[in-house]
């Protein structure tokens, strides 16, 4: 992407039955300056659209629900066409921190980078109420994603991050459910892009540890992974 003084940066939110947190976290982005927020409400049961259509943003519904996967592709794709320069993966339960989004786009404006990830557990990042469970699970994401795909990070399945428009048209997103994250950093290694972590706050709330990943879930994710892997390779 070529330097510009000022990018246009679009933030897609995908959102499961998120009513209850979703209003806040629009009106933190809007309040920052964020004003093209796309909201992808993958096939929720409350009032999930109603609360972006009310708040005057990009709304895009899947009519059943496919997976968080299926909806950032969805969202992506959409600001793809809009013309964004960077698009911003952010959460709709309030776990991400709105004053993290300048500290990802820097890389990508000042270094040229192709893609920030926001990191949990590098040098400098703040973690507020995490579960020792949701550590644990965490912990081993990085160690399989660093065998399964071959990219040394200290974060795999953090939502919060930052993609040049280069990397959002090259890192195809073919995983509909929670096992998209391990997919992205596999596209980052398989397209060659360059990428940095940066160290990010996240606060788990009652609300973002309901959607905690069983070890079931887990196992899930990581045969999807490994199954893709094969089919690739």
């Amino acid at each position: 992407m070529s330097k510009m003084a000022e990018p246009k940066i679009f933030v897609v939110i995908p959102a499961y039955n998120e009513e209850k947190t979703l209003a806040k976290v629009i009106s933190e982005l809007k309040s920052s300056g964020y004003c093209n927020i796309v909201l992808v409400d993958d096939g929720s049961q409350d009032n999930t659209s109603l609360i972006g259509l009310k708040n005057s943003i990009y709304t895009l519904r899947h009519l059943v629900n496919l997976g968080q996967g299926a909806a950032l592709r969805t969202g992506i794709l959409f600001a793809l066409s809009q013309g964004a320069d960077i698009i911003i993966t952010f959460d709709a339960d309030g776990q991400h921190q709105v004053s993290d989004i300048p500290k990802l786009v820097k890389p990508i404006l000042q270094a040229g980078v192709d893609v920030s990830l926001g990191s949990r557990f590098c040098k400098g990042a703040v973690v507020e109420n995490i579960p020792f469970s949701r550590r644990l699970f965490l912990k081993l994401g990085i160690i399989f994603t660093r065998i399964i795909s071959g990219i040394k990070v200290t974060d795999t399945h953090n939502g919060l991050r930052a993609l040049s428009r280069k990397a959002a048209q090259k890192i195809n997103i073919s995983l509909n459910g929670m096992a998209h994250a391990s997919e992205i950093l596999d596209e980052i290694s398989k397209h060659k892009l360059s990428y940095v972590e940066v160290p990010v706050k996240i606060r788990y709330t009652e609300q973002s540890l309901k959607k905690g990943q069983s070890t079931l879930n887990a196992f899930k994710i990581a045969t999807r992974v490994i199954i893709k892997k094969l089919l690739d390779w």
